[in-house]
């Protein structure tokens, strides 16, 4: 290595490397004539004798922290600060919050390069933004919640459903839920500031809408979208997009809460209760949590919003953290099942209010299933139909089309029963496609669409129609729906899991929210209190009696929890050093399921589950980072499972409560 002078410099490097023994700064030279080192910019460096790595290079100084030999950056990879000071204190702390490599944090957050796309950003001249456009009229309506960026308030907002028509980016009149006209209006009083506001959704559609409401309040050179659905070019472009600082609203899924916002005014999430924002990587941190955090370390606005509150925001309104409040009114008449006047599938309100509504406007029918026949079972002693392949449950997509597995999708045509060795199927429930049928005969010369994975619809139009859906798959109609029946409300509440519950009320309450302004809603086969939150106005009383039973059973998300999965001595040895915290219980060990860690064998691993106060999250996540770090030392065969896993805040052991 070259002598050292009093000029050297060096830069601290976090290296891309998935492996926990590396998450931690190196310390590298930067060789005499080099340039473009600075903090932020990508970098290949050394890392055991030959190997190279690629890695963002977090400071420089010209003192060294290392006293062994120190080798030299090899190169600079772009000269752009794609790791802002921002993104690395949020990649930082939420590494540290679960127990994670901030490295896995980074991958998810920057995007790979785009060396044209850099170039094209590099050379190109900033032009200066146009004036706000003025507000259209659909926005006269949307919640002000005055002060909520100038103040920077936390709110817990419940929006109320309908759908209301805005001017796209094209001048063609388009139709969006009024939730998203709301954001849009308090995306545009921080861009007012000066500000940049930050929104992230569950997915593309409702992305889809947001842009649309975003473009009619702010103008589209003011909307940047950062979606892993985008070609690679179009998202490094978003990206970088953000690092000039400008007043804009940046919009994407879960990925998004990382954005580079430097000069962030106000956070959004939408539907924070919705499952897609778990980021399902290392380290597993749902965006609620990672937008926590950054809220925190900016002291910027922040909003949680969602037409069902999610327990996990009720929580943070009771501790005082966030302040309730409620946007917009949504008049539609709820019909429960117990108010109908019999016990079919299909009631008769159910079908008088479709044959009303279906006079001039287009009806949904929420499912729960997609395919002909969403499970099949042995015609002769009854047992599930499984795969024999992979002991998937066996569907049926289309009347007369062969069993198939609805997880590996391998064809099921010569079956037999493991029990009793029958060879006849039959089918247990009605998918989209049978509802579809059914409904079909019912409303003789009334169109059916289907709505679901295998048949993606955005949006319709006002014609009158049935549109059968699975959840989620619901597409926007113009001017809403004249009626909602909201069909398997028994089946979806007979599934297990902690969160079955709320995530049903969520859905239902994503499909009312659908309708048009006096249109009647029919939910069928649901009572309770789940009932009472669909025929409501409000969502939070429910929220708050499952949050007081979760509390009162120690269930999350009244308390943090971290499930330690490995050999049954790397178990003990964590939980023996995790039981040093006050107030921590343990739940198991009990052996763990195969499809929990990859690699592993039916019962040569073990589960624990331990259970904490929120208040001893940084103790915990400190021990089980520190156990994992002495596990991966040790050497194991090739192929082999880690000897020791542990996840905070894993929602998996809780399914199937």
């Amino acid at each position: 290595m070259p002598a050292e002078s009093e000029h050297t410099r060096y830069a601290r490097v976090v290296v891309d490397s998935r492996l926990p023994q590396l998450d931690r700064l190196f310390e590298y030279r930067v060789p005499p004539g080099m340039t473009g080192v600075e903090a932020g910019v990508r970098v290949r460096v050394p890392l055991r004798g030959d190997r190279m790595t690629t890695g963002w290079v977090v400071e420089t100084t010209s003192e060294r922290a290392w006293e062994g030999e120190v080798a030299d950056v090899e190169k600079v990879i772009s000269p752009v600060p794609v790791l802002q000071p921002e993104v690395w204190a949020l990649a930082r702390a939420v590494a540290e919050r679960a127990a994670g490599g901030v490295a896995d944090v980074l991958r998810v957050a920057i995007p790979g390069r785009q060396a044209r796309i850099e170039k094209q950003w590099l050379a190109a001249e900033r032009a200066a933004l146009p004036a706000l456009p003025a507000l259209a009229a659909a926005f006269a309506g949307a919640a002000s919640l005055s002060g909520l960026v100038e103040d920077r308030r936390r709110v817990a907002l419940e929006c109320a459903g309908g759908v209301a028509e805005v001017t796209d980016g094209e001048g063609e009149a388009v139709w969006v839920g009024r939730w998203a006209i709301t954001l849009a209006g308090l995306a545009r009083q921080a861009i007012e500031r000066g500000e940049q506001a930050l929104i992230v959704v569950p997915d593309h559609r409702d992305q889809r809408q947001l842009r649309i409401a975003l473009t009619a309040a702010v103008g589209a050179e003011r909307v940047v979208e950062l979606d892993a659905r985008q070609k690679n070019p179009e998202r490094y472009r978003g990206f970088l997009r953000c690092l000039d600082g400008d007043p804009i609203a940046i919009i994407g899924p879960r990925s998004a809460v990382y954005a580079p916002a430097a000069r962030l005014g106000l956070l959004m999430i939408w539907e924070d209760g919705d499952p897609l924002l778990s980021e399902p990587l290392s380290p597993w941190v749902h965006a609620r949590d990672a937008a926590l955090v950054r809220q925190g370390q900016t002291g910027c606005a922040l909003l949680l919003a969602a037409h069902a509150r999610s327990t996990d925001a009720e929580r943070l309104v009771e501790l005082g953290f966030l302040e309730h409040e409620r946007a917009g009114t949504h008049r539609v008449r709820v019909l429960p099942s117990a108010l109908t006047d019999d016990d079919r599938r299909v009631p008769a309100s159910a079908f008088r209010a479709a044959r009303d509504a279906l006079q001039s406007r287009p009806v949904l029918v929420q499912v729960a299933r997609p395919g002909h026949a969403p499970g099949l079972r042995c015609g002769d002693c009854g047992a599930r139909g499984r795969c024999a392949f992979c002991g998937g449950p066996l569907g049926q997509r289309s009347r007369g089309a062969a069993p198939s597995c609805r997880l590996c999708g391998r064809l099921a045509a010569a079956w037999r029963c493991p029990h009793c060795q029958g060879q006849r199927l039959v089918e247990v429930g009605r998918g989209s496609m049978r509802v579809a049928e059914e409904l079909g005969r019912a409303f003789p010369g009334v169109p059916v669409m289907v709505a679901d994975g295998e048949h993606e619809r955005l949006t319709i139009d006002a014609k009158p129609r049935l549109v059968v859906a699975t959840r989620g798959a619901e597409p926007l109609a113009d001017g809403g729906y004249g009626a909602v029946l909201l069909l398997d409300g028994e089946s979806l509440l007979s599934r297990e899991g902690l969160r079955v519950g709320e995530e049903a009320v969520r859905q239902w309450a994503t499909a009312r929210a659908l309708a048009a302004d006096g249109a009647t809603i029919v939910l069928t086969g649901v009572g309770g209190a789940a009932s009472s939150a669909i025929t409501g106005d409000t969502t939070v009383p429910f929220a708050k009696a499952e949050l007081a039973e979760r509390r009162s059973l120690r269930f999350p998300p009244a308390v943090r929890t971290a499930s330690v999965v490995g050999h049954p001595d790397a178990v003990a040895e964590a939980l023996e050093v995790l039981g040093e915290v006050e107030h921590l219980d343990v739940l198991g060990p009990v052996p763990a399921p195969a499809e929990v860690v990859k690699g592993s064998r039916e019962g040569e691993l073990e589960r624990a589950i331990a259970r904490f106060a929120y208040a001893d999250g940084a103790r915990v996540a400190g021990i089980a980072r520190g156990r994992v770090l002495a596990s991966a030392a040790r050497p194991r065969r090739p192929g082999a499972p880690p000897r020791l896993r542990i996840r905070l805040d894993d929602p998996e052991p809780f399914d199937g409560l």
